[in-house]
């Protein structure tokens, strides 16, 4: 497992955080790590970085104690934080010099082509960057090293369009050479169509995967027919009824779907995989 988290619990005093968190993420995977505002994705990825210390429970890296191993950990890692904050009253390109001292044999060519791509302006104080512009810095630092983990906290919030056709095609070609990611996002439509699999996070406490979201269809049918008895169908959720429409979530086998439906007289069908916003909606819906 490149990260393994083990019963992490962090106390900001009196206040929980989170508790008893477990989970891992194997070479090469992309995840996503999903929850509303104060769920408690920040104070997990902080503390998989090792920049905050757990009230108690463990997490290896690269099957090294983060506690313990901190610095020869990060130098394997890239991360972007959800708010960029850099010191000001330096220029951009003093930054970033500093900045690069933190790893060993930087590909320089690569580095420029990084600030190349994504239009860094060194001349600039740091301070006077927008949100955007600093995101782009963290950009750099998170990929000029080449990495094989990927650790990032709202990676394309403040990015304009554009940027994130940049940053997507950066990221892309380090997902081509197996490198794993782990991330968080407010995007949903992003994170499912770039993850492998997707963790929940609810006031501090994981959700158990739900993977029969996952395997979900949302069904739309027109049809005048009494159709009532659909709502006791096994594997039928959530069934509603508008002036002939008939809206439905099943999660079963399609074929046993279809061969019921026979029995209707349908005037117009539509079945569709059900998306992450629908999901998240109905897990957090209280």
């Amino acid at each position: 497992m490149v990260i393994e988290v083990k019963g992490l619990t962090k106390y900001y005093g009196k206040t929980k955080a989170i508790e008893n968190v477990s989970f891992s993420v194997k070479e090469g995977e992309i995840v996503g790590f999903v929850g509303p505002n104060g769920a408690g994705k920040t104070t997990t990825i902080r503390i998989i970085l090792g920049l905050l210390k757990p009230t108690s429970g463990k997490v290896y890296v690269f099957g090294k104690d983060v506690q313990k191993d901190y610095a020869n950990i990060n130098s394997q890692v890239g991360y972007i934080p959800g708010e960029v904050n850099y010191y000001p009253g330096v220029k951009v390109k003093e930054f970033l010099k500093y900045a690069l001292r933190f790893h060993k044999d930087v590909d320089r060519d690569y580095f420029d082509f990084l600030c190349d791509m994504l239009k860094i302006e060194m001349d600039k104080k740091v301070e006077d960057l927008s949100l955007g512009n600093k995101k782009k810095l963290a950009i750099v630092q998170a990929f000029v090293h080449r990495p094989k983990l990927y650790i990032f906290d709202e990676p394309t919030n403040g990015l304009d369009p554009l940027q994130k056709q940049l940053y997507d095609l950066i990221r892309k070609e380090r997902a081509e050479r197996g490198a794993t990611f782990f991330f968080s996002s407010h995007n949903l439509s992003e994170v499912q169509k770039l993850c492998d699999r997707v963790i929940f996070i609810r006031k501090g406490q994981l959700i158990k995967e739900p993977s029969e979201y996952f395997n979900m269809k949302k069904v739309r049918m027109l049809s005048n027919s009494n159709c009532s008895d659909l709502k006791n169908l096994a594997n039928v959720f959530n069934f509603k009824e508008q002036s002939g429409m008939k809206e439905f979530y099943y999660n079963g086998k399609i074929n046993n779907l279809l061969e019921k439906l026979k029995e209707y007289d349908i005037e117009d069908l539509i079945i569709e995989d059900v998306s992450l916003e629908e999901i998240f909606e109905e897990l957090y819906k209280n």
